[in-house]
């Protein structure tokens, strides 16, 4: 009887860990294939298919060795691996789809559409429009994700509300300027972001000369 208890008590424990989001917490290997929504990477003589987003792809380097950060959706019908270049990545796609009405496939295309950092503050200061922005999100399903998050997004970031605020707020000014002196919005807001990336205090005026230095 002893025995039989062992055996019911390891398979109880296994279909807990089968169960567990982060049973695959990364892989690393030899990448067969890459597309702008999947990788394939061989581990060990294993293929694994593995969705991504466009941020990650846009990071993967194209080399024969790569890692990836995962998660596993786990369904009746299906097991799915999700892939991201960074754990910080993973981290916000795992907050998207603990609100209800965000799955898997929405919380990729919002981190296909903007980068891991747009939408971490886009949430920590309330952009609704920003979040609507994303194919499929309605108005309801964006204030839903920001009123769900936000304390979330504030606390686990140590993030500064009014900070993000001015920072969005010359990121804005600057580009208009930018608009204005003739720049595509979409070849400026890459570049105006990596300035503010790279020094997230900085003024209009410095966020415009770095911008012009690359455009």
């Amino acid at each position: 009887m002893l025995f039989l208890d062992k055996i019911l008590y390891y398979f109880s424990t296994f279909e807990i860990r089968w169960k567990r989001k982060d049973m695959i917490t990364h892989i690393q290997g030899k990448l067969v294939e890459k597309t702008p929504t999947h990788i394939i990477v061989d581990c060990n003589g294993v293929g694994y298919f593995i969705n991504i987003s466009l941020h990650t792809f846009s990071q993967i380097p194209d080399q024969e060795s790569v890692k990836v950060f995962t998660h596993l959706q786990v369904k009746e019908d299906s097991h799915t691996l999700y892939g991201f270049i960074s754990s910080s990545e993973r981290g916000i796609f795992r907050l998207l789809i603990s609100v209800s009405g965000i799955g898997a496939s929405t919380a990729r295309t919002m981190l296909s559409s903007l980068t891991p950092q747009q939408v971490k503050e886009g949430i920590a200061i309330g952009d609704v429009a920003l979040i609507q922005s994303v194919k499929g999100i309605g108005l309801k399903t964006a204030q839903r994700v920001i009123i769900d998050l936000k304390d979330k997004v504030l606390k686990i970031y140590d993030l500064d509300e009014s900070s993000l605020s001015q920072n969005n707020t010359n990121k804005d000014e600057a580009l208009s300027a930018l608009e204005v002196l003739g720049f595509m919005k979409k070849q400026s807001e890459r570049v105006v972001e990596k300035v503010i990336s790279s020094t997230p205090d900085a003024s209009v005026e410095f966020i415009i000369k770095e911008a012009l230095k690359n455009l």
